[in-house]
């Protein structure tokens, strides 16, 4: 183990909201080292869609969503489900989860995560220029898409939501419109809304690893260290590992869908569950993608990644320890392949990812009730990517003492 040095703030998690905050502390000129049990981009970081999407305000608890709960449990593959090993553990996150799809939540929810998607995609044009990472950014937009006019007219209050809160769209309403930004569809989708402004990287990997190498360039520090409890003493924090003890000054803890855990060890419960996402990634294009494609009632999306594809997402509700059901990736790789035809379904790698969820999908950002110099990050659910750059600049605001771009009460761990 390296030297402690307790004038450091230690950031716990290499994943992208960990490093993009590190790089934000380190730019404020704070000592900054990174510790995680794995490495950078090892976990949920690695494998995920590689979208911005900056679109998606609306959260999972809407109103009139428990009627369809009965359901989950009967369809294992469909695209939310709870794993029956896992449905009373669960319970407690689903009263939460029930309680956020109120009128008045919901509706203070969409508001919440508008305000974070607006300052996050800001800071995202913020953060591009300063690690010369506009090479990894694909800004083509994203199509998402509808089976006839019932399907499609049932989400117009959602595209009403969206312009409200100030989103760019298109609404196309024939397979022909469709065709002209995406050929090759299969024409059973009729409707579509386009959002323009939508962005990708690249690679998700490969982006939060060049958002490292920037960090450990300009000083900063990662290290491998297996993290298991928390302890405000005095004017800094201890941090016990596997292999010893670290103290700093200050500690993000943005260790994703194991960041409760550590949160335990100081005494607070948070209601963090994991949305277990499947993916299945292709060495090539073969449909000649040009947009990121969202498959809406199939739980699903379809994304380039370097020079191949990802067709992945669905929501499994299913905990850490289970063990995976790639079953669910297989399912998804057979509609797409329905849903484009000229996908080639030939030498895939599955994967799994633990996405940090909350019940109102907003995550935590915000000092600990319990331990003024512990500074909370996580519970982005599928969204930390989108939301990155916009967390690491509140954090930084947090760790310096600066009021906020954005309020932050939204976001307080003890709202529920």
């Amino acid at each position: 183990m390296a030297a402690s040095d307790p004038s450091e703030i230690l950031v716990i998690g290499a994943g992208i909201i960990g490093v993009t905050a590190a790089l934000a502390l380190l730019r404020d000129g704070h000592r900054v080292r990174i510790l995680d049990r794995k490495g950078v981009a090892a976990e949920t970081s690695r494998g995920n869609a590689g979208a911005f999407a900056f679109t998606d305000i609306e959260p999972l608890a809407t109103p009139g969503i428990m009627r369809k709960a009965p359901g989950w449990l009967l369809d294992p593959l469909g695209p939310l489900s709870v794993r029956a090993g896992y449905a009373l553990k669960i319970t407690p996150w689903m009263l939460h989860f029930w309680r956020a799809t109120r009128a008045d939540r919901y509706k203070a929810a969409v508001a919440a995560q508008a305000s974070l998607m607006q300052h996050s995609r800001a800071a995202l044009e913020r953060l591009v220029p300063r690690v010369d990472a506009e090479p990894l950014l694909r800004r083509e937009g994203q199509l998402q898409l509808y089976e006839g006019v019932a399907q499609f007219n049932a989400t117009l209050p959602a595209w009403d939501v969206r312009r409200a809160h100030g989103v760019a769209f298109d609404l196309l309403e024939s397979p022909g419109a469709i065709a002209e930004i995406q050929p090759g569809l299969s024409p059973q989708f009729t409707h579509a809304g386009y959002t323009p402004d939508w962005l990708n990287v690249t690679d998700p990997e490969r982006w939060t690893h060049h958002l490292a190498q920037h960090f450990t360039a300009a000083g900063g520090v990662i290290e491998v260290a297996d993290i298991r409890a928390l302890r405000q003493d005095g004017d800094g924090v201890r941090v016990e590992t596997t292999s010893g003890a670290r103290r700093g000054a200050q500690v993000v803890l943005a260790a994703g869908a194991w960041s409760h855990h550590l949160a335990r060890s100081m005494g607070e419960s948070i209601p963090l569950e994991t949305e277990r996402g499947y993916n299945t990634t292709f060495p090539t294009d073969s449909v000649g993608l040009r947009t990121h494609l969202t498959f809406s009632n199939h739980g699903f999306v379809v994304s380039r990644i370097g020079a191949g594809l990802r067709v992945g997402g669905a929501v499994e509700l299913g905990g850490l320890t289970l063990p995976p059901n790639y079953r669910r990736a297989e399912v998804l790789v057979e509609k797409a392949a329905r849903f484009l035809p000229g996908l080639d379904p030939q030498g895939g790698r599955q994967w799994m990812g633990f996405r940090p969820s909350l019940p109102d999908s907003l995550p935590v950002i915000a000092r600990a009730p319990g331990a003024d110099r512990v500074i909370y990050a996580f519970g982005h659910g599928h969204l930390g990517l989108t939301q990155s750059a916009g967390t690491a600049e509140l954090v930084a605001d947090l760790a310096a003492g600066r009021a906020p771009t954005i309020p932050l009460a939204p976001f307080a761990p003890d709202r529920f």
